[in-house]
């Protein structure tokens, strides 16, 4: 990959029409001692009597140099740097206005349930002191113990009045598919306070990536993801989430996009021949999915062909599914081209502004 002069882009307008909103920028918490002011005397008197050094986890290491570009990493070594350095690249010299902060960080993989709580609660804390406070244009998911949906639901109650919130964070892997209804209470409280879900890329590493057990190479594992995230799709679907929830929307983000057309054809073909077991399914899956789901465009798996980006996105069959990402500190793309040539002019204004803000009402309330 090219690196191109940051600067080139600095004033440069992302949209030309309305407010621009980057859906995917990573905050790195530094060390345990970032997250130490935040607790509680006795969840700091058990980290320390503990000697917990942190849950950052290992499947993305943040030292990696696979994992940031060079002149996106801080001083002291950290993706991203802090508020200012992330509001500088991702704000200033893109010309967006608006970027939503996921902070994925070892919380959902805590046995421990009500450690995990704890955890989770000093990292909205931090994100809302640390980058939130620095920085106005920045919003946040909320990350919850979704081992838990009872103590995530008080999480998600205790952040959802503080507008700077704009979504609820969960994990592409964990101890169950989605859909299932010990997680409904979490959905309940994310539609009632007009959240969306966003499932990241990532696991709580309770069981094997693949159906054939651990993959052994980081490539594995990383195309592996994604299966996963079509797993939460199917089960979302399946067990009829959207017909009790029909405000609910999910964002996928970092699952790709190329592979969405070809699993909507296969999920709605088998529908109809076996859909006499999940009647609340009534309309073929291919419609929920475009009406309920929306995938952040980094990364974007496809050939750097105009026509065949031009295919992908026909395929899709939606022009509102698609919200603009960077992705910020990690780096999928060449030089500074976060969007793929082959998406025409009007469906790159809808990408950056009105999808999102479609998406995340909570953004376009404070516009």
């Amino acid at each position: 990959m090219t690196v191109h002069p940051a600067s080139s882009l600095k004033g440069q307008s992302m949209t030309g029409a309305g407010t621009s909103v980057d859906c995917d920028v990573h905050a790195q918490v530094p060390n345990i001692g970032a997250l130490l002011p935040y607790f509680d005397d006795y969840w700091r008197e058990m980290i320390e009597v503990r000697g917990i050094e942190g849950f950052e986890l290992v499947n993305y290491p943040p030292s990696s140099p696979l994992t940031c570009r060079p002149d996106w990493r801080g001083e002291d070594g950290t993706n991203g740097g802090d508020a200012a350095m992330a509001a500088r690249h991702v704000l200033d010299e893109r010309g967006v206005d608006i970027a939503i902060v996921n902070c994925l960080y070892g919380v959902q993989a805590i046995h421990d349930d009500y450690m995990a709580a704890a955890f989770a609660k000093a990292i909205n804390d931090w994100l809302a002191d640390k980058w939130l406070a620095q920085e106005p244009r920045f919003r946040a998911s909320i990350v919850v113990p979704a081992q838990n949906p009872a103590l995530a639901v008080a999480e998600i109650e205790r952040r959802a009045g503080d507008p700077r919130f704009v979504q609820v964070l969960l994990l592409a892997s964990g101890d169950l598919p989605l859909g299932r209804n010990v997680y409904w209470p979490i959905f309940e409280a994310a539609e009632r306070h007009g959240l969306p879900i966003g499932i990241h890329a990532g696991s709580a590493y309770r069981n094997a990536l693949t159906c054939n057990g651990w993959p052994s190479y980081h490539v594995e594992a990383y195309v592996d993801l994604t299966h996963a995230l079509q797993g939460q799709v199917a089960s979302l679907v399946t067990h009829g989430v959207f017909k009790k929830f029909p405000a609910l929307k999910v964002v996928l983000v970092e699952s790709g996009v190329s592979w969405l057309p070809a699993f909507l054809w296969r999920l709605s073909k088998f529908w109809h021949g076996v859909r006499i077991e999940a009647p609340w399914i009534d309309r073929p899956p291919a419609e929920i999915v475009r009406e309920h789901f929306r995938l952040t465009l980094q990364p974007f798996d496809a050939p750097p062909s105009a026509s065949i980006v031009q295919k992908v996105v026909e395929h899709v069959g939606s022009e509102d599914i698609l919200l603009y990402a960077s992705d910020y500190p990690h780096w999928h793309f060449d030089g500074d081209q976060t969007l793929p040539d082959g998406i025409s002019e009007l469906l790159r204004k809808k990408i950056y502004s009105a999808n999102p803000l479609s998406t995340y009402r909570k953004i376009g309330e404070m516009s």
